[in-house]
């Protein structure tokens, strides 16, 4: 039975990622500081015979036998990785390094949770995997997307110089269930405001895009990843190529609630990306035609579900 380490296992993508890996059949480890994570969200996982759960920081060394790491340890939206800029950049970095160290001690496979947030403000339109991107290193979004960008590069020199085999994606904006509802991330946003019959917060004019994709298909996408051959490291961009514009997602949300809510609009913050796509053709070839399956209609009226739930709480 292969054994399968999760950081931040108990976080939103991960208490995802770790239901489905025991669906399949594997040993888990979920490993998180519940910084972000919380329990509730991997609760219904802890009779299973096979999921453990530790309490550990992966700023600190971390030993087991495993034989694949999926290092998704990070806080992820602006509000959380802002709060503490340094303990994020530690994660990215010092975490990563650990986590590296781990597979090459144990001939693990790692795959390493990278961001769209690399390509910054892009200049390219949509994003492809040879677009360096274009980031501020010293704006008050540095601490993730440059400490992402850090991992990245730690992760191609274990790979040329320890022989590691890594596996590196970029997910882009991705939303459903489980998603904390005060983590300014716009789909949760939207979602909870227009349920408490509050403002939608749009920043800017609203005609700023991204391009969002459900967790169901992320999922997916990262599964094949670590399931590719060991020559395979990425970095490949896991996304729903459909893009949107901000004030059209609050249109969509406030249609779909049924919410009397109106739109506000507040100034855009500093080095918020104005395009967010991706080009998926590479993930397409690699990951036996890998695409987004669910469309941001249905995937928004699941979430719309679970936060009727969890406001009802």
């Amino acid at each position: 039975m292969r054994r399968i380490l999760v950081t931040g296992g108990a976080g939103f993508i991960g208490s995802h990622l770790c239901e489905r890996l025991l669906e399949y059949g594997f040993e888990v480890t979920c490993l998180d500081n519940f910084f972000t994570g919380a329990k509730k969200n991997i609760i219904h996982l802890l009779d299973h015979p096979y999921f453990e759960l530790v309490r550990h920081d992966i700023i600190m060394p971390y030993f087991m036998e495993v034989d694949e790491i999926y290092n998704l340890a990070c806080p992820a939206s602006p509000e959380h990785y802002q709060f503490n800029a340094i303990k994020t950049i530690k994660t990215s970095v010092m975490g990563t390094i650990h986590m590296l160290g781990l597979a090459k001690r144990v001939h693990a496979k790692i795959l390493q949770a990278s961001t769209s947030e690399i390509y910054g403000d892009p200049q390219v339109h949509p994003q492809t995997e040879e677009y360096w991107g274009h980031v501020n290193p010293i704006g008050i979004r540095s601490c993730y997307d440059e400490g992402k960008r850090c991992a990245e590069t730690l992760c191609m020199d274990y790979l040329r110089q320890n022989k590691v085999r890594v596996k590196i994606i970029r997910i882009f904006n991705t939303y459903g269930p489980r998603m904390n509802p005060d983590d300014g991330r716009v789909v949760s946003n939207f979602i909870v405001q227009a349920l408490r019959g509050k403002e939608l917060t749009v920043y800017g004019d609203g005609s700023q895009t991204r391009s969002f994709q459900y967790i169901d298909d992320l999922l997916e996408g990262m599964m094949r990843m670590m399931g590719t051959k060991d020559d395979v490291a990425g970095p490949v961009n896991i996304g729903n190529p459909r893009e949107f514009t901000i004030k059209e997602l609050a249109e969509l949300v406030l249609e779909m609630t049924g919410s009397k809510s109106k739109i506000t609009y507040k100034p855009l913050p500093q080095d918020d990306p104005i395009q967010r796509q991706p080009d998926i053709s590479l993930a397409n070839r690699l990951l036996d035609d890998w695409k987004p399956m669910i469309t941001l209609e249905e995937g928004l009226q699941k979430t719309i579900e679970y936060f009727k739930e969890t406001i009802k709480k």
